[in-house]
């Protein structure tokens, strides 16, 4: 048996102390200390007073430390998922851009062959960005290869794929978005010139989430709401990249208060770039310039981000005060449940996979741990 001691540890509302988490591969129980006893050969983590929560589950992240879930090598994504458990993400989905179907059914293939391999945050699916999108708030992405929904193109990778993001502008019917329901395959709505009446026509066909709310679709205006008016006015997850550059710090404020902790999911959207110095990097097969922790294409364009999980953490909960129990919440329980997996991820609770990250209280990770197993652990200083 293995056990964590003398930790904070953080459930769905509120903070344990004094209890001690009994584990495998999967979460047996949480106890109070005064009754644990050790017994020889069990493994005992001391996490010395720092905080014990779920681990982090990103949804989106295109790559990291010099790779890109695009790149077609086995490597990239062994990099990446072991850089993902440096900051506290346990599960995560690579992101997939607006490329021709060749190159990114060769990414598909890559992701599906390293959800069969341990080490580093597990691979639980991909989510597809493009070529779904329009040209207009493209962002980062090349326009070359767009073009309209069509679930015939993603058909025969409908195991791997968990997310799609989608233009709702560029159907002519809901078809699209029907035939990723019947595989629980969420529709995103992003990358969109939508107004507010197409928006709300796509959420209602079944529509879930909003692809990084404010970036990649029209601005919010009281005249024309656009995705944004859709996305504050219904219950739909909205994607949010808290790295006060894409969304200013008092939006954040606003959304955390209109929304919510419920319908709310913290995304880095991070590219290759993230977790490197500052200099030339590339995205979506363009050159991006990194200069003071910001990705920009030459033209000036805001491309991806260089955010990590637990940045995004730190940051969002000093721009709303939200109590961290439920900034923790937007990492673990709502992406958990968005892709139905709250079964076995997203909270400490018996019977779910042992995915546990311990961190101080300035979100510095110190050790994640997946499916039991210690993936990551901070050297000493």
């Amino acid at each position: 048996m293995k056990a964590i001691i003398n930790g904070k540890i953080i459930l769905k509302d509120t903070i344990l102390t004094e209890q001690v988490i009994l584990y495998d591969e999967t979460i047996e129980q949480i106890i109070p200390k005064a009754i644990f006893q050790a017994k020889a050969g069990d493994i005992i983590l001391d996490a010395q007073g720092k905080y014990v929560a779920a681990g982090f589950i990103n949804l989106h992240i295109h790559g990291c430390s010099g790779y890109d879930t695009m790149d077609d090598t086995p490597e990239a994504l062994a990099v990446i998922r072991q850089s993902m458990a440096e900051c506290g993400v346990t599960s995560f989905l690579p992101t997939t851009m607006t490329y021709d179907f060749s190159t990114i059914y060769r990414s598909f293939e890559q992701i599906r062959a390293a959800m069969k391999i341990e080490g580093g945050a597990q691979i639980i699916g991909c989510h597809v960005e493009g070529p779904f999108i329009s040209e207009e708030y493209k962002g980062a992405q090349s326009p070359k290869h767009i073009v309209a929904p069509d679930f015939s193109w993603l058909e025969p990778y409908q195991d791997i794929i968990k997310i799609v993001t989608i233009a709702p502008e560029r159907m002519s019917n809901y078809d699209f978005v029907e035939e990723c329901k019947k595989r629980n395959i969420v529709v995103s709505i992003g990358h969109s010139s939508a107004t507010y009446d197409e928006a709300m026509q796509a959420i209602s066909a079944g529509a879930a989430q909003i692809t990084h709310l404010f970036n990649g679709m029209q601005p919010f205006h009281h005249r024309k709401p656009s995705v944004v008016g859709a996305a504050l006015d219904t219950d739909v997850n909205c994607e949010l990249i808290a790295d006060n550059v894409h969304v200013h710090p008092a939006m954040q404020r606003l959304v955390y208060k209109i929304k919510g902790s419920d319908h709310l999911i913290l995304i880095t959207d991070s590219m290759r770039a993230c977790m490197l110095p500052d200099g030339e990097s590339e995205l979506g097969g363009q050159v991006v310039i990194v200069k003071d922790q910001v990705a920009k294409l030459r033209n000036g364009t805001i491309a991806g981000s260089v955010l990590t999980m637990n940045e995004a953490i730190r940051k969002f909960q000093y721009n709303t005060g939200a109590p961290l129990p439920e900034v923790i919440k937007l990492v673990t329980v709502n992406p958990a449940k968005e892709l139905g997996i709250y079964d076995l991820k997203g909270s400490i609770e018996s019977g779910k996979q042992a995915d546990l990250v311990l961190f101080d209280d300035t979100i510095e990770i110190f050790t994640t741990i997946v499916k039991g197993k210690k993936v990551y652990q901070r050297r000493p200083s």
